[in-house]
Parts: C-alpha cells; sequence; structure tokens
C-alpha cells in the first residue's frame, strides 16, 4: 500500500470514528429522555426533546448547583419575615408550628409528584411541560393559561420589599413607602442585568449566597438552642411551649391562608424542574438535588421557628411584622446585632431574589419557544439575546410586572396579599397536575418513569391542594382575614380571573380572530442564530 493510500484510508478511518463519535453523543442527549424516546406520542408541545433543549449554556449545573439553586429559592423571605403572620393567623405556637410541619410534608410530597414528572420529560418549563403532556386538547389552552398566571404572577416583588425593609433598618432609616420601592426597583433591575449580562458569575453569586442562607440559620438555630438552656437574659424561654395551642382559631379560613404563606416559605423544590435544560444528567441530578434540598431547608425551618419562640412572647412575633428574625438578634444580642442581622436577611432576600429571577426567565423563554403569542414577536423574547447564553429577553418579561407589584400597591398590604394571590392559582395547577399524573398512569401505564411516586403520596398532595382551594372561600375568625381592608376573598378571586383570562387569551387567538379574519394557524420551526429552536404560527387564508 503507497503512502497516500495510507493518508486516505486513516482519513476515512478516523472520520469514520467521529461519525461514530458523534451519533453516540446523539443517542446519549435522545437518551436523556426515554419516555418520549419509547413513545413519541407523550412528547409535549411541538418540539421535539432535541429542538426544546438547543440553545444557551448548555449543561453546566451539577449536584451542588442545583441543591443550592433549591435552597436558594425556599431560603428567602419566608422563615426570616412570615412566622408573624402565620402565628397570627391561627392564634397558636402550637398550631404555628404544626402547620410548619405539615408544610414540610405536603412540600415532600408535592417534590415526588415532581419528580415523576421531571425524569419523565426532563426539559426546562417545570409545569408547563406537564400540562401539555397530558391536556393536549384543545391545542395550547394548558400552555397559555399557565403563560397568563406565569407571567402575571411571576414577579419577584416580595423579595425586593423585604431587602428593602431590613436595609433601612440595619441604616437606622425610617421604612417609608417610596424609600421602600425605590430600593426594591433598585434589585430587580440588577439582578436582571446580572443574569442577562453575566450569566456565569450569575451562578456563582446564588450559589454563594445561597451557601450564606444556611450558615445564617444555623447560627439561629444554635443559638435558640443557647437560650432554651437558660444561659441567656431571656426569661423563661419555655413560656412559649406550655399549653402551646392555647387561643388556637376554630376557621378553616385562617388555617387555610396561614398553610399558604407556609407553603409560600417551602416555595422552591420544584425550581430545578424549570432549569433541567441547564443541569447535566438531569434525571440523576433531580433525583438527588430534589430531596436534599428540601431536607435541609425544612430542618433548619422548624428549628428556627423553636428558636423564635423561645426568644419572645407571643404578642411580640405577632407584632414584629415582616422583622421577626431581627426582633429575635434584639432580644437575644441587643440593637447593634438587630441591625446586623437586617443586613443578612437583606442579603438572603437578595439571594432569592437571583434565583427565582434565574428560574422564571428560563419559564418566560419555554413560553415563547412553545408560541405563545406576545408583542413585538416571539423570535426576541425566546432568543438569548444579546450574549448567547443567557435569555435577557425572558428576564424582561419577568422584571416588567416586578415593577407593577412594587410600585403599585402600599408595601404593608401588598406583601401578605402578594403572598396570597401568589399561592392560589398553584394550588389550581396542582389539582391539574396530580390529575394528570393518574391519567398518564391509567393511560400510558408502560411509559419509561425513571422515577415513580407512591400513589397515596399524590392522593394526600391532590386531597391538601382541594381544601386550599375551597376553605380560603369560608369566613375568617376576625371577619377580615390578614389584608384588610381588602376582603378575605379577594385573592382567591383575583386567582381564579388571573387563569380566566388565559382562557379568554386562548379563545381570542385560536378561535375568535381566525373566525372573523378567515385563516388558520399553521404551526412552523424556526431555529436562531444562537441555536434555539421557536415555534411560530402564519396565517393560512381559508379558500
Amino acid at each position: 500500500m503507497s503512502s497516500d493510500d495510507k493518508r486516505d484510508v486513516d482519513a476515512t478511518t478516523e472520520k469514520q470514528a467521529r461519525i461514530s463519535e458523534t451519533e453516540s453523543a446523539s443517542v446519549s442527549v435522545r437518551s436523556l429522555e426515554l419516555a418520549t424516546a419509547k413513545d413519541p406520542s407523550l412528547n409535549p408541545g411541538d418540539l421535539t426533546f432535541d429542538e426544546d433543549t438547543a440553545g444557551g449554556l448548555g449543561r453546566h449545573l451539577g449536584v451542588f448547583s442545583c441543591t443550592m439553586l433549591i435552597v436558594g429559592r425556599i431560603i428567602g423571605t419566608g422563615i426570616f419575615s412570615t412566622p408573624s403572620s402565620i402565628l397570627g393567623s391561627v392564634g397558636s405556637v402550637g398550631a404555628s408550628l404544626m402547620l410548619w410541619v405539615l408544610g414540610f410534608v405536603l412540600s415532600f410530597c408535592g417534590l415526588f409528584v415532581w419528580l415523576e414528572y421531571g425524569t419523565m420529560f426532563p426539559r426546562s418549563g417545570g409545569e408547563k411541560v406537564y400540562l401539555e403532556a397530558v391536556y393536549k386538547r384543545p391545542r395550547y389552552l394548558a400552555t397559555v393559561i399557565f403563560a397568563i398566571n406565569a407571567i402575571i404572577l411571576g414577579f419577584t416583588a416580595s423579595g425586593c420589599i423585604v431587602f428593602a425593609n431590613n436595609i433601612l433598618i440595619a441604616a437606622g432609616h425610617a421604612a417609608d413607602r417610596w424609600a421602600v420601592r425605590g430600593i426594591a426597583l433598585g434589585v430587580i433591575t440588577f439582578v436582571t442585568i446580572l443574569h442577562g449580562f453575566t450569566p456565569r458569575f450569575g451562578i456563582l453569586v446564588m450559589n454563594g449566597l445561597s451557601v450564606f442562607k444556611i450558615v445564617i440559620l444555623l447560627f439561629v438555630v444554635i443559638s435558640g438552642w443557647v437560650v432554651l438552656s437558660g444561659r441567656t437574659h431571656i426569661q423563661n424561654p419555655h413560656a412559649n411551649f406550655h399549653n402551646a395551642f392555647v387561643g388556637s382559631s376554630h376557621s378553616s379560613n385562617d388555617y387555610a391562608t396561614a398553610t399558604f404563606k407556609v407553603l409560600n416559605a417551602y416555595a422552591g423544590w420544584s425550581n430545578v424542574n424549570y432549569v433541567l435544560n441547564d443541569v447535566k444528567n438531569p434525571v440523576r441530578t433531580l433525583k438527588i438535588a430534589g430531596p436534599l434540598g428540601l431536607g435541609i431547608c425544612a430542618t433548619l425551618y422548624l428549628l428556627a421557628n423553636v428558636a423564635y419562640f423561645a426568644a419572645a412572647t407571643k404578642e411580640e412575633i405577632v407584632k414584629s411584622g415582616v422583622t421577626v428574625a431581627s426582633l429575635f438578634f434584639k432580644n437575644v444580642f441587643g440593637t447593634q446585632a438587630q441591625r446586623a442581622l437586617s443586613v443578612f436577611v437583606a442579603l438572603s432576600a437578595l439571594g432569592n431574589v437571583i434565583t427565582v429571577t434565574f428560574a422564571a426567565s428560563r419559564i418566560n423563554q419555554e413560553l415563547a419557544k412553545a408560541g405563545v403569542p406576545l408583542p413585538f414577536g416571539n423570535r426576541f423574547w425566546a432568543s438569548n439575546w444579546p450574549t448567547g447564553k443567557s435569555p435577557l429577553p425572558g428576564l424582561i418579561i419577568h422584571l416588567i410586572p416586578s415593577i407593577i407589584v412594587i410600585i403599585a400597591p402600599p408595601p404593608q398590604v401588598a406583601y401578605p396579599f402578594i403572598l396570597d394571590v401568589e399561592g392560589y392559582p398553584q394550588q389550581i395547577i396542582n389539582v391539574f397536575i396530580v390529575v394528570g399524573l393518574f391519567w398518564l398512569r391509567y393511560k400510558k401505564p408502560n411509559a419509561v418513569r425513571p422515577f415513580k411516586v407512591w400513589w397515596p403520596i399524590a392522593v394526600f398532595f391532590l386531597a391538601a391542594a382541594l381544601f386550599l382551594m375551597i376553605a380560603p372561600f369560608l369566613p375568617p375568625a376576625n371577619g377580615v382575614g390578614d389584608t384588610p381592608p381588602i376582603p378575605y376573598y379577594v385573592y382567591c378571586l383575583v386567582g381564579i380571573g388571573i387563569m380566566l383570562l388565559g382562557v379568554v387569551y386562548w379563545a381570542v387567538w385560536r378561535v375568535v380572530l381566525p373566525r372573523v379574519f378567515g385563516y388558520n394557524l399553521v404551526p412552523r420551526k424556526e431555529a436562531l442564530d444562537d441555536g434555539t429552536v421557536v415555534t411560530l404560527f402564519s396565517r393560512q387564508k381559508l379558500s
């Protein structure tokens, strides 16, 4: 064989090796979603798995980052801010602690349901993907309803407000309305720029602040143990634990409203489900990071509540408003420590805003990729402009409602009302998600399920979600709820109204306008410059 022939053979062999390697990588990518590889009819939406996961930074989040993504989302404003309003709603320390335990149990039940879905469909988008996989008819109805809910209620105003309040306390400045609003607007703008232009640095900041939160809560927990030991100046630290259920409310509405706040404090156990396109080995990572992240947070939450109740009277906690952690440090360490703790709580709230915004932008991008009609066209909103690595347009979608909520209502009323409004529509979605799980089990019993939730856990989660949909309409014990002068049932009606708005939006887009102007909507796919694939709709005139 001549040297030229030998070079040709070597070149051919090398080329075949590269082709084989590429095919192996392609098979490996497709194998990440075994359910749709085995049964294409399960595919949610119009985009295939490969199309849906194209673009962006690729798979760069490991187990540690995903665990911190959950910890950073869960630990934020809730544990530092809502124990007072929860205690005020249910009336007793014992009932309050029981609700924190219930929130932990319900969150784990929900996590297991989402693990089954997430391992079947390891794509970004969370509930959007799962609703599309189950409720395929009428086409795009589930997608649009979820989109309206996610965009209108996908703000991070509460975290920004808590950050502003605590920074002002630390500075010794009065927390007047416009000072709070100005700082809150600065926070959400900063976070948008951080993720939009420096995505890798944003992830480092997220992870760092998540670790910081764990350290702060550990400090609160250990301080609480010292208080309970009787080695501090706190008089009778066990007082709140004697006859702990005295004064408990007998109103279902009070417990339901308080449970919304507890669940909001635990919210974030599904955070990795929203960004699975960015996760290495998503099935394995999700199975580890989900239970680990939620377990860390639940343990710290329960022990932190015990610490709060050991260091202050029930009356002091109820009157503390959204600064209960500051009250704890004031009572245990003095005024100077209270100011220092306020800075820590502010940084924790900032970390929460950064984490929520990161996930919300990916959800908004997925909605744009699915073809939900948005102003100025979906190409822009679905893109990773301008860096090609991070969805700044999705961040802008998140920014707009956050600014509106920060500016519009007074902060004193806004914080509890926002928690309630965010919580109610999520329970409606939860009901459809769990019902859909059983429907898939019935229709597709042989589908590939890398994780399978035990059905009594799903039933319990469904029952809790149904209770939380009904109970808020029952009159509270005080007759006015926790957001006066707004009537107690208004947040439920607002939540339902937002979801009905999704139905109207879908009907106008898919039914009314095509009939009035005589055209059909024909979907097509288009690959953007950054590799992202988006579904677009062309109007085809009826003959």
